[in-house]
């Protein structure tokens, strides 16, 4: 017996395959156990950020003005 493939089967099995992806994905992400991981790469598109300066920007952009040393 000769078993043919029609188009209407591959896409089929196509479709199965895909949805038995998407459900394990699924609970993959939904796990609980996996929260303190995703917890922190949450924060990984702020890890290469610089840090603030201590002093505010407008301060930086005008020269301060010098202080006389007399009594």
């Amino acid at each position: 017996m000769v078993f043919e493939m029609s188009a209407g089967l591959i896409r089929g099995l196509g479709t199965v395959v895909v949805f038995v992806a998407f459900v394990g994905l699924t609970l993959w992400v939904f796990n609980r156990k996996r929260t303190p991981e995703f917890a922190e790469a949450r924060l990984l598109p702020f890890a290469d950020e610089p840090q603030p300066e201590t002093t505010p920007a407008f301060e930086t952009t005008h020269a301060p003005e010098p202080r006389s040393t007399r009594p």
